[in-house]
């Protein structure tokens, strides 16, 4: 396709190739003329001018070995001089020319760099701090596990209701949970509830001592987290209504979800804004729980620098 000129630049042109009728004018015989004739006799004239310039040339080489020589007397007698002056020293001020190299100095004005042999410590792994009671201590609250008033995942915007903590973890489970709890040490229970769209969920994130007692519990989950109406949220999950309950654990956390329809309708398999609200909390309790190890990491990792311990 042509773009409107040439498409590649162009290579010069011979001048002499433009014209095929114009030819190259060294190759003529123009600039050949005919020199005139010239007998092998002798010029006795030219002969006679080089006989005298030799003769010049003579006086002049002559002239100029009595200025060198001259020259060389006035060098001799000042390195004469120079000697008599310095006949006294025995050469212990000149320098030393018969020894190596000139030694470097040990000591300079800029600091060496200094490497450590030693690696540094890795990094903390948040993992550690929120999997057991012993170095989980941070502060810890429904507000600030569940802070805001609403919950924003993706495109979807969740208002958050009601709120609560207790130490009595099988008051805040029904149907055989609240037992399972009990059963692995759990020390408290905080919920949050949260609706979009006739939809409503309850978290409930149980706490432990160690990672293995909530996993256990996570493994012998039945029954689930007893939802929790109010502020705004209007009971669900009631009666024989079927809702959807999962359960999953992180550290020496476990947590549990309970969602269902605030108009009572029973949940079937085919609910998906019942499934996507159950994984959109999930995930965010997930998230907050993780958040507080990687916090507490972050303080321990800073704290030698400021002093701390």
């Amino acid at each position: 396709m042509s773009f409107g000129g040439p498409q590649w630049p162009q290579q010069p042109q011979d001048p002499y190739q433009q014209d095929p009728y114009r030819q190259d004018p060294y190759q003529q015989g123009a600039y050949q003329q005919n020199q005139p004739y010239t007998a092998d006799t002798p010029d006795w004239s030219a002969l006679a001018e080089a006989s005298e310039k030799r003769t010049r040339r003579r006086r002049l080489l002559l002239a100029g070995g009595a200025v060198l020589a001259t020259g060389l007397v006035g060098t001799m007698i000042a390195m004469a001089i120079v000697s008599t002056n310095t006949k006294d020293d025995d050469g212990a001020n000149l320098a030393d020319t018969t020894s190596g190299a000139p030694e470097l100095p040990t000591d300079t004005a800029k600091p060496q760099p200094s490497f450590s042999s030693v690696a540094p410590p890795p990094p903390p792994n948040p993992m550690d701090f929120i999997s057991s009671a012993q170095k989980d201590k941070a502060p810890l609250s429904a507000e600030s596990l569940f802070p805001g008033k609403k919950l924003t995942m993706g495109d979807r915007v969740y208002a958050k209701g009601a709120t609560a903590s207790t130490t009595n973890c099988a008051a805040a489970a029904e149907d055989g949970l609240g037992a399972v709890l009990d059963k692995h040490g759990c020390t408290r229970v905080i919920r949050a509830t949260y609706e979009r769209d006739g939809v409503a969920i309850t978290v409930g994130v149980a706490l432990f001592d160690t990672k293995a007692a909530a996993l256990k519990a996570k493994d012998d989950a039945r029954g689930g987290v007893t939802p929790l109406a109010g502020s705004g949220v209007n009971g669900f999950c009631q009666a024989q209504t079927v809702c959807l309950r999962r359960a999953n654990a992180i550290g020496r956390y476990a947590y549990f979800t309970q969602a269902g329809f605030t108009s009572g309708k029973k949940v079937t398999k085919s609910d998906e804004a019942v499934f996507k609200t159950s994984d959109d909390l999930g995930t965010f309790a997930f998230n907050q729980i993780y958040a507080r190890g990687r916090t507490q990491a972050s303080a321990a990792a800073t704290a030698p620098a400021t002093g701390g311990q």
